[in-house]
């Protein structure tokens, strides 16, 4: 909203800052910082009173985590009014990217938010129906994707079947056209990533941290993809108009490092369905703006060995009768196994720290 300020520039000389994403994205990190750090703790006291006995435990769960009882859930909502009131501020609104993320977003955030209502009520670790969810999941992500599609047709880059094609790492002009079906390739990603997020999140910590750094990641990715000159020396893509997405990308590192304040061992609030699954659906949608659904796989590595861990338990058991971890999502596994909540956390921090890392690296390898 603030960019109509540029149009003072022949006035005032500041005003020019403005046209700037790199000003902006670092404007929209400290404006949601201050955002969750200001609201933080009235939010959290007004959540722990309506909840009463906050998020359920699981029964089969670590026996650490009994004395986590009573925390309040939904703290999403504190990471959606970073995110969303930065990025009202700093983003321009204009742009179909910054529009369907912010649709995807909350969106997500929404079914969260539903999802956690009812655990809550019910007290019981059940909340929405599996198959409702992914479905609603999918309408969304898909309405977000198609925009997305069509506005990098219009662009005119690469050919006319760009907005609908794959492109993979490595290769500098790869590209696999899928025409309409990749509505539903993108959309795949988009709620793929949502849910990963939302299995990761399972200790305190465990989940913000890795996000910020997918979204560092992204960051950097959509303002290479979005200029013209960095993208041609990088032999990447050129998207026009994705590096806008890096100043959305800014205010989700500012929302998280207010909320890992409060998240902190031991935290005062969860994240709850409300953040994990707007988050990971946000990461996904840049990641499909921007070109790179693939790479994602890399730097979001952490978040699909987590839902790898799922998949392999409940299959392996259906097949067998056994299981091939002591618990699942992973995270439980190592604790199971005696590693403390801190370890597993920093361990696994740590192992998103280089996946990043790794998933950077495919921009110059080419």
């Amino acid at each position: 909203m603030l960019i109509w300020l540029v149009e003072l520039a022949d006035n005032l000389q500041f005003f020019n800052l403005f046209r700037y994403i790199t000003f902006r994205t670092g404007a929209a990190l400290f404006t949601s910082a201050l955002i969750v750090f200001l609201f933080g703790p009235r939010m959290i006291s007004s959540l722990r009173v309506r909840q009463g006995k906050g998020q359920p435990i699981r029964a089969d769960g670590p026996q650490t985590h009994f004395k986590k009882a009573g925390t309040p859930t939904m703290g999403g909502l504190m990471i959606l009014a970073g995110i969303v009131g930065s990025s009202l501020l700093w983003a321009d609104l204009s742009n179909v990217y910054v529009v369907a993320t912010l649709l995807v977003t909350l969106g997500f955030g929404a079914i969260g938010f539903y999802d956690d209502y009812l655990k809550v009520t019910k007290q019981t670790d059940k909340g929405f129906s599996g198959k409702a969810r992914l479905a609603i999941e999918f309408v969304i992500a898909g309405i977000a994707v198609y925009c997305m599609m069509n506005t990098a047709l219009a662009s005119g880059q690469h050919g006319s079947t760009f907005g609908s094609s794959v492109a993979f790492p490595f290769f500098k002009d790869f590209l696999i056209d899928l025409g309409i079906f990749f509505v539903l390739f993108g959309g795949f990603v988009i709620v793929a990533a949502g849910n990963a997020v939302n299995l990761t999140d399972g200790l305190d910590g465990l989940a913000i941290v890795p996000v910020m750094i997918a979204a560092a990641s992204f960051g950097i990715i959509a303002y290479l993809t979005g200029n013209a000159v960095f993208s041609n020396y990088l032999q990447i893509n050129f998207v026009p108009g994705t590096g806008e997405l890096a100043v959305i990308l800014g205010a989700v590192i500012g929302a998280g490092l207010g909320f890992l304040w409060f998240n902190a061992p031991p935290a005062a609030i969860f994240m709850g369905d409300t953040g994990s699954l707007a988050l990971g659906g946000l990461i996904g949608s840049v990641a499909v703006a921007t070109k790179h659904e693939i790479v994602m796989a890399i730097i979001g590595g952490l978040f699909v060995i987590e839902t790898m861990s799922v998949i392999i338990q409940v299959g392996y058991f259906k097949m067998t009768g056994r299981r091939v971890f002591l618990m699942a999502p992973i995270h439980h596994h190592f604790e199971k196994l005696g590693w403390t909540e801190s370890q597993v956390v920093i361990r696994f921090w740590i192992i998103a720290v280089g996946l990043a890392m790794l998933g950077l690296s495919t921009l110059k390898l080419r």
